[in-house]
């Protein structure tokens, strides 16, 4: 089974530093709740407020050995009042977890995004 796992973090500042850290970050503690491997990811797709522009988060999984998923950022449409330097991810993972038990990471900042799941 397929199931979609989401994570958000906001970052201080856009830096390639902070972006790859940021993201590692993310996907660690995605990969630690649910209990997956990179194995058992099947696409991930990324999205970045308008504001960060120094670095591909995917690159950040790249560098953690994900070399078969099929990677692909985007940017988040520009809404006023939106959230800034925020860093979401969509992963789909094969799972025998029911959709109630996937466990979803909305760290630092992103938290407000889902105040009812945040970490």
């Amino acid at each position: 089974m397929v199931r979609g796992v989401r994570g958000a973090i906001t970052i201080t500042e856009d830096t390639p530093e902070e972006i790859i850290r940021a993201t590692q970050e993310m996907l660690t503690t995605l990969m630690d709740k649910n209990g997956f491997a990179v194995e058992d990811v099947v696409s991930a797709i990324f999205t970045v407020t308008p504001d960060i522009t120094s670095e591909f988060p995917a690159r950040s999984a790249r560098l953690m050995g994900w070399t078969h998923v099929p990677l692909m950022c985007s940017q988040e449409i520009p809404v006023p009042g939106a959230l800034p330097r925020c860093i979401r991810v969509l992963l789909h993972v094969n799972t025998d977890k029911s959709q109630a038990e996937v466990k979803h990471a909305y760290l630092r900042g992103a938290a407000v995004l889902r105040k009812d799941i945040a970490d």
